[in-house]
């Protein structure tokens, strides 16, 4: 799912190039992409681009006459700039937002349809899409303290929730707690004031490092390949691969449609995180460290450990 540093430059660029030009009309081949009903879609096609904004992980287009369409991408959506008129592609695509000089096709990466588009009228009408998440980058110490012990959750929930953090999920949640040194299992509650210090200075260097590192690659043009895994992300998506600090091998918790990747060396004192689906296959004989995981995968379950 495109994230804070992703969601920015998506908003960055659409801005540049939209703000001022009229939406002459959205094409839309998908039954489930329009979520509301009044004000209708049309309303919008003659209608200048006052402005492009970023509420969470949602883009706000604002029109004139305060007309606002909120596209969420959800895990697959993503966005493509293609000369005016594009057609909308066969696989995956779902919409085209029609200007005079370039059309901003919307497509999907899975056969779960998820992406969702609203027409809300009146500035008011986006309160329902603001899950009311702290914004980091413009957050101060004591704010994000109070925001991480609101609820006593894992680190990894804590981070990726809506409501106590605006813009961070899955991918760039791994890249801050790898940064903070951190297991993701641990209660917020449970942290230091020295940790949750070291934490909110992750979280800072982490999405304004990645934010300028795609604003750096985009340059003039637009984030056509946006993704969750990025070859200069430390832990994300590099299961068994080596710690870029460290050397041992990045683990993972698989979970839901999910996983969370981390260093076992660098964030839990060497101790693996139970996976809920293999230590309940493995149980006893579920390795408890690094070594005891090697011994599993060299001489196989059951003769690990003594």
């Amino acid at each position: 799912m495109p994230e804070l540093p992703d969601v920015t430059v998506y908003v960055e660029r659409l801005e540049a190039l939209l703000v001022g030009r009229p939406l002459l009309a959205v094409r839309s081949k998908s039954a489930f992409l329009l979520r509301t009903v009044e004000p209708p879609l049309a309303a919008a096609h003659g209608r200048r681009v006052v402005g492009v904004e970023r509420l969470g992980k949602r883009i706000v287009f604002e029109l004139e006459d305060q007309l606002f369409l909120v596209l969420h991408l959800m895990v697959a959506g993503r966005l493509r700039w293609r000369k005016a008129g594009a057609g909308i592609p066969g696989r995956g695509g779902l919409a085209a937002f029609d200007f005079e000089h370039g059309a901003v096709l919307l497509t999907e990466a899975s056969k779960k349809k998820r992406a969702s588009l609203h027409v809300v009228q009146g500035r008011d009408a986006l309160a329902p899409f603001d899950r009311g998440g702290l914004e980091v980058l413009e957050a101060d110490l004591p704010a994000f303290t109070e925001a991480l012990l609101r609820e006593n959750r894992t680190m990894k929930r804590g981070l990726t929730d809506p409501r106590l953090f605006s813009g961070i999920g899955n991918a760039y949640s791994d890249e801050i707690l790898f940064r903070a040194r951190i297991s993701p299992m641990r209660l917020t509650r449970k942290l230091t004031a020295e940790e949750i210090e070291r934490l909110f200075a992750a979280c800072r260097a982490v999405l304004e490092a990645f934010t300028h590192t795609l604003r750096a690659e985009v340059g003039e043009g637009f984030p056509d390949k946006v993704t969750a895994f990025r070859d200069d992300m430390a832990v994300h998506g590099r299961y068994r691969q080596p710690c870029p600090d460290c050397g041992a091998p990045i683990q993972r918790i698989v979970y839901a449609e999910n996983e969370c990747n981390y260093c076992a060396a660098c964030q839990n004192q060497g101790r693996l995180l139970a996976d809920r689906a293999l230590s309940q296959l493995l149980k006893k004989d579920w390795p408890k460290t690094l070594d005891e995981l090697e011994a599993v995968r060299t001489q196989g379950p059951g003769r690990g450990r003594r």
